[in-house]
Order: structure tokens, then sequence, then C-alpha cells
């Protein structure tokens, strides 16, 4: 299940998500006949925190779930892929988090999320989490939780000698005190857009161009931009990974995949050029496997 001592602490969002297969996603006051629906597990952290478990690091969660069938089948399914959750709470009187994603014929989606428990998650947590700080090597979050407990988890993660690693979605405005932790900024195009108030990358050069300015801010700054290839960008140092030619599936969680890869690599001590590398070609097997065959 696990090899040597690094572990890969996510500090993040746990849903329970209902996707939907339709022809097309429906447009504004347009109700569409779906062909099947099915639940599955997800929210950012908790598939950045199976992607890291699936190559072999030891994997530790801290989040919240509700007190109800959802949180339960949740908790269960972390057990299940090997997920140290002893510091997943379970919120009473809150409902757990979930999501309805529709998926139109070309594998693209649309989703709507309710944070439910996750908004509950806070500094409180970071404190009671205290014992696996100092075995944390890599501390990964995302932006589905308030801010007020990323930072902390984030202050508690540098002081134990941790790197951190911000997956910047959804996009949204960021304290001024969380940019200072953090050691690699992770956004797609759109989320790049959206920080560098520039027009959605389309290309492998425009991704290098928000790249580069995104790491005035950050030590380090990754772009995914899906069939363009992906750019890394550092204030020493910049890479280029060429996408790899798949048959699109689903592109639904592509992104999650390629950080929890990145987050694995780095925690055993993988230089980046190889990190990216493989964290490419893990969302690029995500992105060609039909969505009823994942886990």
């Amino acid at each position: 299940m696990t090899s040597g001592t690094a572990a890969v602490t996510v500090f993040g969002s746990l849903h329970y998500d209902i996707t939907v297969q339709s022809p097309a996603r429906p447009r504004k006051g347009e109700t569409v006949t779906g062909h099947s629906w099915r639940p599955k597990f997800g929210g950012k952290g908790r598939n950045q925190a199976v992607a890291a478990a699936r190559v072999g690091v030891r994997t530790l969660m801290v989040g919240t779930v509700g007190d109800d069938q959802f949180g339960r089948e949740m908790l269960a399914d972390l057990d299940a892929h090997g997920i140290d959750r002893r510091f997943v709470r379970v919120a009473e009187g809150a409902g757990s988090g979930m999501s309805v994603a529709i998926f139109d014929a070309e594998g693209d989606y649309g989703a709507v999320i309710v944070s439910g428990a996750n908004l509950t998650l806070s500094p409180a947590d970071v404190a009671a989490a205290s014992a696996l700080w100092p075995e944390t090597a890599v501390l990964v979050l995302q932006n589905e939780v308030p801010d007020e407990a990323n930072l902390a988890a984030a202050r508690a993660a540098r002081q134990a000698g941790a790197s951190v690693i911000l997956n910047a979605a959804p996009a949204r405005a960021m304290p001024d005190d969380l940019a200072p932790l953090v050691d690699v900024l992770v956004v797609n195009a759109i989320e790049a857009a959206a920080m560098c108030g520039v027009t959605e990358p389309a290309s492998i050069e425009e991704a290098m161009a928000a790249a580069r300015r995104l790491a005035r801010d950050f030590p380090a700054a990754v772009v995914t931009a899906g069939s363009a290839g992906v750019a890394y960008a550092a204030r020493s140092d910049e890479l280029l990974i060429p996408a790899r030619a798949v048959k699109v599936e689903s592109t639904h969680g592509a992104g999650d995949e390629f950080v929890g890869h990145l987050a694995a690599s780095l925690a055993r001590g993988a230089p980046i050029q190889a990190a990216l590398a493989a964290a490419n070609d893990a969302a690029a097997r995500l992105v060609a496997t039909p969505e009823h065959l994942r886990r």
C-alpha cells in the first residue's frame, strides 16, 4: 500500500457526487433527457488523495463529512483506498458535501457543488491533526474549503518542514498571507486566466506566458492546458511538457489526478521534470478511461 516514510497530506474537500450522462448539457431554461446516472465519490481533496495513494505513497486526509449516509460511505471509500483518515471529522448538524455533474456526448461536463460540511473545516481541525504534520512531506490544498482553514494548514505544514502545493481551484481571490506559504501553484487554463487577468490560454506558449506571470508571486507555477500540454515556470527554470495524444472519454477529474500524482512524486524526492511528466501521463490515462470504469 505504501512505500517509505514520505507522506502526502491532503487537506480539503470530500463530496458525494452524482454523475449524469446526457447528449448535451442544458442551456438556461432547457430540460435535456439523459441516458443514465450513477453515484461516485469525489471532491477535489478526496480525488487528489486517492491519486496519491494509488502511486503507493503513504497518504493522509484531513477533511469533514456530514453525519449522514453519504458521509459514512465516503469514510468507507477512504478506507478502501488505504488512506489514513484519522483526522476526517464527522460534522454534526451539517450535511455532507455533494455535487451533480452532467457529462455531454464529447465527454465534457458542467457541475454544481453543494459544499455542506466542507465549509466547517477550520483552524481547529488543523490543531486537532497536529500529530500528522511532522509526518508530512507534501501538503496539498485546494479552494473548496474556507481560506482560514487552508492558511492554518499551510502554516502548520511549513513549520514542520513540508512543501505546500496549492491547487487554486475553483479560482477565487487569495488571502495575502497564503501565497508566501505556497511552494508550487497548480492551475488550469481557466484558473490561470482568472488569476492573471488575461484571456484563457489556448496554446502552450500562452500557458507558459501565464505560468511566468504567476511565478512572480509564487516560487513555481504550473499551468495545465489540456491538449496543449503543461507549462512550468519557476524563478530559475522553465519546462514544457507536451500533452499525450489519447481518445478522450471524459475530462472529469483530470486536474485532480495530475495534482495527486505530482504530490506523490515530489514526496518521493523525484525531480520536478520527472514529477510533472508522471502527473501528465496519469491525467492522460484518466481522460482515456470511461467514467464507469474509474474507482
